[in-house]
């Protein structure tokens, strides 16, 4: 049982009035109890809370001008094992829960045909959890993690091409590989407490053994220290603010410690 203690402060200037999509709360599972939370957005004040994407998790909507200041505390309590994958089975097609079908298939930044050669070349009869553990192996060892200009918006297939990017890049490629090899796969947003630099972590999230489980292809966290924020069909649908409308950075400091 891992205890974090979780402080994330955003602070942002916006040209004109601006409705803003925020999620950076952890969320409230089986496998981990939020406590002592507390989150402030000003100046206005003004906050709707909405549940996230499959329910997991809380947005909020809220309205602002001139700046968006977010401060966010909580601890956190995750009962959560880590995973062998070497023995864990795939679970069959005509057998999966409809909940996880969306995850076989294409998004936004996760495209699944894209990956037929480098799934069929590089993994030869491997499946389920020891086919998942190799996927991150070789993201590990291929990639350079890193990010620039270039590969801020770039897509699973460009990142690999790339050969560099960040953890939100290493959860895309390995997401379009598993759901290549039929395995659902989707993205959640996490806080962890090794991760450099410290803030929003991104992880995938595989579906074996009837269950979900979190690998991070960085290896910079274990599941069992992941505070889950939210997850989705890839980055679009966890993004820890979503604005309609311009903003500008001004600060942002995430800061996670085992407490």
């Amino acid at each position: 049982m891992t205890r974090l203690q979780i402080s994330a402060k955003l602070s942002y200037r916006l040209p004109m009035p601006c409705t803003i999509l925020v999620q950076v709360e952890a969320a409230e599972t089986p496998d981990q109890i939020v406590a002592q939370a507390n989150i402030d957005i000003g100046p206005t004040g003004d906050k709707t809370s909405v549940a996230a994407h499959d329910g997991i998790g809380t947005r909020l909507w809220t309205s602002q001008q001139d700046r968006l200041d977010i401060s966010y505390d909580a601890l956190v309590t995750i009962d959560r094992a880590n995973p062998d994958f070497a023995t864990l089975p795939a679970t069959a097609l005509n057998d999966l829960p409809g909940h996880t079908v969306p995850y076989l298939f294409n998004s936004l930044y996760c495209s699944v045909n894209a990956f037929d050669s480098v799934v069929t070349g590089e993994f030869p009869g491997l499946e389920g959890g020891p086919l998942v553990a190799a996927m991150a192996d070789y993201i590990k060892q291929t990639m350079t993690y890193g990010s620039d200009a270039d590969n801020v918006q770039c897509n699973a297939e460009q990142s690999l091409a790339a050969r560099k990017g960040v953890c939100r890049d290493y959860a895309h490629i390995m997401i379009s590989m598993a759901r290549c090899a039929n395995i659902p796969a989707r993205f959640a947003s996490t806080y962890a407490p090794d991760v450099q630099p410290q803030d929003f972590h991104a992880v995938p999230e595989v579906f074996l053994d009837d269950r979900w489980h979190l690998i991070d292809p960085t290896g910079m966290a274990q599941p069992s220290d992941m505070a889950v924020i939210g997850i989705g069909r890839d980055a679009t649908d966890v993004s820890f603010l979503t604005a309609f409308g311009r903003m500008n950075m001004v600060e942002q400091r995430v800061a996670v410690t085992r407490a």
